[in-house]
């Protein structure tokens, strides 16, 4: 397959954007492969994901990002970033001794299904050394408490650099991660967690919710700011339960949902089909 560019962007709606961006892909010998677009009538900004074909494309790689902010982008007051489809992300793990997440992401990355480089694991317990061991992977342990947070975060954040990490997942990592490493990793960084919140914060939240009778559980997967599992949210999902569901039921069902709502945040992130604007996600099918 040939390579293809993939751009993303959003501007205040007006007229003539679809014909302004499409031209300058066609004047320049590219075909069109996928074109979404939404317009969120409440804030009046257009949002677009392109994607064409580069294989007669008259303007180089290298170039096109120029190109199209002095033809396009600055005329129209477009934010934009420009990716392409043969490059692969480098992304590292943060987890716990919750293992539910990262076996489902590892099975995924041993099977091919993202376009992604997994260099490292991170975590604040040695629980699952054994398991990045068994799939060739470093793991490194980082004990951390209150008095050692600030320091052992610059060390891992050197880490993630020395490795170029374009990703971090954190995969029911259970530790509240500091606002320099938000600010560094900022719009990607992805976290999972249980969707009661901002219900039955803290530990044990499913034997609480069992405790309330609750009907529903789920999982919400978002970007990480500074305030607290109130990023933006790029995929939920729901699951309805009943009286008859145990604690372990409820558990085992919930990280099902986790798991899965995880997975499909990160493989959106990767394919580029995400625009983070106001503290929401616009995500393209």
């Amino acid at each position: 397959m040939h390579t293809s560019a993939i751009l993303l962007l959003h501007c205040p709606d007006q007229k003539g954007l679809v014909a302004a961006i499409t031209k300058f892909i066609a004047d320049n010998g590219g075909n069109v492969l996928s074109l979404e677009q939404h317009v969120d009538s409440q804030i009046n900004e257009f949002f677009m994901r392109v994607q064409w074909d580069l294989a007669a494309f008259a303007i180089p790689r290298e170039k096109i990002g120029d190109y199209f902010k002095t033809l396009v982008a600055d005329r129209l007051s477009m934010s934009w970033k420009l990716h392409f489809s043969d490059e692969r992300l480098r992304m590292a793990l943060f987890v716990s001794k919750p293992a539910h997440c990262l076996y489902e992401i590892l099975g995924r990355v041993q099977g091919g299904e993202w376009a992604v480089d997994l260099p490292l694991i991170l975590s604040n317990h040695a629980d699952h050394a054994s398991v990045a061991a068994r799939f060739g992977i470093p793991f490194h342990h980082f004990p951390i408490d209150k008095e050692n947070r600030e320091a052992q975060e610059q060390t891992q954040i050197a880490m993630l650099n020395e490795s170029k990490i374009d990703l971090v997942v954190l995969a029911r990592y259970m530790i509240i991660v500091g606002a320099p490493f938000v600010r560094e990793y900022s719009g990607r960084m992805i976290n999972i967690h249980h969707a009661f919140l901002p219900a039955f914060i803290g530990a044990r939240p499913y034997h609480r919710a069992y405790d309330r009778g609750v009907k529903l559980i789920g999982a919400t997967a978002h970007y990480v700011t500074a305030d607290l599992d109130e990023g933006p949210i790029i995929d939920q999902d729901v699951v309805r339960v009943t009286h008859r569901d145990s604690v372990e039921d409820l558990t085992r069902m919930g990280g099902d949902v986790e798991k899965l709502v995880l997975s499909h945040a990160i493989r959106r992130h990767v394919a580029r089909k995400t625009i983070v604007f106001n503290n929401r996600v616009v995500v393209f099918a």
